[in-house]
């Protein structure tokens, strides 16, 4: 952006006064299921037809640099809905574990100030949430009933726009409104070849530098998965209309953004780029400018307390996240950086043990801080001496699935093909499926893929000890227990998904006691 054109918009920006300003706003949360940065054609990005998002992208802004604060879809929502990140909510930083009711959530703050709340697809999943006291879904109430046939194999039979309707004909005249469009898509499976049926070309894949761009089997594998991002957008295009339609679209302050990055090795599970860095479109006219682009760094958490500040209601004890107003409103500097986290993705390990991990992202570095780094971060392999002919019942279903070991990358062709052609791609298959040092560092404005890691570049040591005191510096103000000497007690918590074939502990639904604590 040229130096003339942001004095322009600053100007702009200081002088902005709406005739709805002082409305409360309606709010329009669009959320993907497993969609990294860049896949929507407003980046830029080849293989991808998003015009609804682009359209908010036009009229909005548009982040290069927004980070979901763990790689994994409940720890992440838990995240966004409490404006904390993922270690200081206990089990909900955790993925398919328990939501305590103790911690404040922005959407029923909303729904006590008179807003009407409700969501369709997926709100926070997957977990537990009844037995610790919630009687509805910590999001709301659902409208999810109405139903069609989707283009292809492997997507949601969710008509979410229709069922968006049925949210706007259940609120009062004049209420404002919260609605979550929780689309399932692109999760995981897909139909192969679904995307080359529907019209997209092999040469159109945007293959990430982690998968070998050259092989068929992979190009096909993304196109499929952006199909599903096409369907994203398509519903949110129909809900865009129907906003139109009953003249709230001018009133509503649409933000589209996803959990986590896309369900291929190295990316979602993953701390490196492409497993937490995510699309999003903040886009409201009647509230704050649009028509701008940021590479300011954004976590997700910070959406809390914005949508909180927009709709005039105070925000509650405890949120971590920094309200995106005054960047919007006045182009004020936002953050330097973010913090992203991972714990246990499924399970994948004896013991039930998780991975954990945190790492700081500036707008030009990403460092990592592997605390485990004696395990395996994509899941064990199969257990030696195991093999489907030894696993009985769910366990064999799991592992067949798989056709692999490594359980925490979702089962896909690009999966087994790296896992099978390891010697023809020695490195990738080691990015996906190998243990990894303590520290790893990137330059992500030269290598986004994050391929090589500088952690002990001497050119670069630096930056590396910057960033490293600076995460545990935060970590430590935060609380997190991994930093004060009580970091087992992540994995005392309960999973509520399927358990595998692994030794140790691997009861569902109950903790550990092993590595419980005293609260």
């Amino acid at each position: 952006m040229s130096t003339l054109r942001s004095i322009i918009l600053l100007a702009s920006a200081l002088l902005y006064v709406s005739p709805l300003a002082s409305a409360r706003p309606n709010f329009l949360f669009a959320i993907a299921d497993d969609q990294s940065y860049p896949y929507a054609s407003a980046y830029g990005t080849s293989g991808v037809n998003t015009p609804a998002f682009d359209r908010m992208a036009e009229q909005g802004v548009l982040f290069h640099n927004a980070f979901a604060p763990a790689p994994q879809c409940s720890p992440c929502r838990a995240a966004i809905l409490t404006g904390r990140n993922i270690w200081q909510i206990e089990e909900a930083g955790t993925h398919g574990s328990h939501f305590p009711k103790k911690f404040p959530v922005f959407t029923r703050t909303l729904e006590g100030a008179g807003y009407h709340v409700g969501w369709t697809g997926k709100a926070w999943s997957p977990g537990n949430y009844l037995d610790n006291g919630w009687k509805r879904n910590p999001v709301g109430t659902e409208y999810s009933s109405k139903k069609l046939k989707p283009p292809a194999k492997g997507m949601s039979d969710i008509d979410y726009a229709a069922n968006f309707e049925d949210f706007i004909e259940k609120r009062e005249d004049d209420q404002p409104f919260f609605f979550w469009y929780g689309c399932k898509e692109p999760h995981r499976v897909y139909e192969y070849g679904s995307g080359e049926k529907a019209g997209k070309q092999l040469e159109e894949a945007a293959v990430p530098a982690f998968l070998p761009a050259q092989e068929e089997l992979i190009k096909n594998d993304v196109l499929d998965y952006s199909l599903e991002i096409d369907w994203f957008d398509t519903h949110l295009g129909r809900i865009l209309a129907k906003l139109e339609a009953i003249g709230e679209l001018d009133n509503t302050v649409v933000v589209i953004t996803a959990d986590n990055g896309m369900p291929f090795p190295y990316a979602k599970a993953n701390l490196q780029e492409f497993g937490t860095h995510v699309p999003l479109v903040v886009s409201g006219n009647a509230f704050f400018p649009g028509g701008r682009i940021s590479k300011s760094p954004v976590s997700l958490i910070d959406l809390a307390p914005t949508f909180l500040e927009l709709a005039n209601v105070d925000p509650f004890p405890g949120i971590t996240g920094k309200s995106l107003m005054p960047f919007l409103k006045r182009m004020a500097p936002h953050r330097p950086y973010v913090l992203t986290g991972r714990e246990r993705h499924s399970h994948a390990r004896p013991e039930n043990f998780g991975y954990p991990a945190r790492a700081i992202r500036t707008e030009d570095y990403l460092y990592v801080w592997n605390i485990k780094p004696e395990r395996w971060p994509a899941g064990n392999p199969t257990p030696e001496g195991m093999d489907e002919a030894h696993i009985t019942g769910s366990f064999s279903r799991d592992f067949k699935s798989m056709g692999v070991g490594f359980p925490d990358i979702d089962p896909s062709p690009s999966k087994t093909f790296i896992y099978k052609n390891e010697d023809t791609y020695p490195d990738l298959f080691h990015l996906a499926f190998g243990r990894r040092p303590e520290e790893q560092l990137y330059d992500i404005s030269n290598d986004p893929g994050c391929l090589n890691n500088l952690a002990r570049n001497p050119d670069y040591e630096s930056i590396r000890a910057e960033l490293s005191e600076e995460l545990l510096s935060q970590l430590k103000a935060q609380g997190d227990p991994r930093v004060h000497g009580k970091g087992d007690i992540f994995e005392s918590y309960p999973r509520f998904g399927g358990m595998r074939y692994y030794p140790g502990f691997k009861k569902r639904g109950e903790y550990n006691p092993a590595f419980q604590q005293k609260k």
